[in-house]
């Protein structure tokens, strides 16, 4: 049984993850044990549900025989808490691998790399469109002919500058010879969420209910969200993503804003009579696994990061410090498990002063807060550095309430 088909055809969201394959374009690689890790916790975030919710690219097997090994350790590994797939270009040696090194695997799949524009063929086969897409359906029955356990996806590759009767018509065509998804690409990240609306409802009406589409939208003009969102809205459910947004060049949509939006904004998104999970999602997970991640690829979570940055929880000034649910849009500790942070910088009011002062075991007076206030001002201008770090604070606070025992101690 294909649970990732049956997922999408019954509404259901699958994410298709791609930040241990797309994102080793973005000049990161992942270790075999850290793709199992991250595998089984993708797919714990839906509990028993990670199959249907999730499939994981664990790798593109031709590289190189290590890479062929960590495919394998995943498909092994990681088997029964998410579907892993691994990808190959459309070369018949390229699908045997990569079959070999999921079979046996349940829920495995291969997703076969086919390009659908013009120029895109001529670059990766040499071939016009038309006949590069007739090689993607010979290899999707050659895929059922090797192992008819194994499902297999067909991504179009620079879709978004292709024919869409083109496609559409090879969509049915594939999908008659056994495809399980046919995946439309935005290779090159150009694509205006006008167009790439209009590319998922033609090629879906013209291709027919048979075929389920997915998106891969790349973010080189910082629209892989919005495409994605946009695709959505077109009845597309099988959406890649990657962690981090870690992808080739700019990246794709990062699996923790989307997950995050469509768990948190179902209707708006979805529309109002979406029953998008089978396991609605642990969202309390994503800020650990996005730290993982970065800790794993040295892609930096910023102060800017939405949804799992370093910024996200925390509080500078006073009226957000008074206020703080009218700052945010959400409660991070209640929907994320992220725990309210005062920090101290060049704007602190009094009251952000006497809060930090307090969590480090001082209580001050009036006087005192504005004498701390105005120490934490001059000392963020002349080191040009707006966080003041508590240990900093703390020594200057010691001398501030207890003075004739920091005189005593020099």
């Amino acid at each position: 049984m294909d649970v990732v088909r049956e997922s999408a055809a019954a509404g259901r969201v699958v994410l298709w993850e791609e930040s241990a394959r797309d994102g080793a374009q973005a000049k990161t690689l992942m270790t075999p044990g850290f793709r199992v890790e991250l595998a089984r916790a993708t797919g714990r975030v839906f509990g028993q549900d990670g199959p249907r919710h999730v499939v994981f690219a664990a790798g593109f097997p031709a590289v190189c025989g290590q890479e062929y090994e960590a495919v394998r350790r995943v498909a092994v590994e990681a088997e029964g808490t998410v579907s892993v797939a691994a990808v190959c270009r459309g070369a018949r040696r390229d699908l045997e691998q990569a079959m070999a090194s999921v079979r046996g695997i349940r829920h495995a799949r291969v997703m076969v790399v086919v390009p659908a524009s013009e120029a895109m063929a001529q670059v990766m086969v040499h071939r016009p469109a038309p006949e590069a897409l007739q090689g993607g359906v010979d290899l999707v029955k050659r895929a059922r002919d090797l192992d008819e356990e194994v499902a297999v996806d067909v991504c179009l590759a620079d879709a978004s500058r292709a024919d869409h009767a083109l496609m559409a018509h090879y969509a049915q065509a594939m999908t008659g010879a056994g495809a399980g998804l046919i995946i439309l690409a935005d290779t090159v990240g150009a694509q205006l969420p006008a167009g790439c609306r209009e590319m998922f409802d033609r090629v879906g009406a013209e291709a027919g209910a048979e075929v389920v589409l997915a998106s891969h939208l790349h973010n080189d003009l910082g629209l892989g969200l919005a495409n994605t969102l946009q695709a959505l809205a077109a009845g597309v459910r099988v959406v890649s993503s990657s962690w981090l947004g870690i992808a080739e060049r700019a990246g794709m949509v990062a699996t923790e804003q989307l997950l995050f939006l469509l768990a948190r904004h179902t209707a708006d998104v979805l529309g109002a009579d979406a029953a998008p999970w089978w396991t609605p999602p642990d969202l309390t997970g994503l800020p650990a696994i996005a730290r993982r991640v970065a800790d794993e690829t040295g892609v930096p979570l910023t102060v800017t990061t939405p949804v799992v940055g370093t910024g996200v929880a925390t509080i500078s000034t006073g009226t957000p410090f008074v206020h703080p649910q009218l700052f945010q849009p959400y409660d991070p500790q209640q929907v994320l498990g992220i725990p309210p942070q005062v920090l101290l910088t060049h704007l602190a009011s009094a009251r952000v002063v006497t809060a930090v002062a307090a969590r480090l075991g001082h209580a001050l007076d009036r006087d005192q807060a504005r004498a701390a206030m105005a120490w934490a001002k001059n000392r963020a201008y002349r080191t040009g550095r707006a966080v003041i770090d508590d240990n900093s604070f703390a020594d200057y606070l010691d001398g501030l309430t207890h003075p004739a025992a920091a005189g005593d101690a020099h």
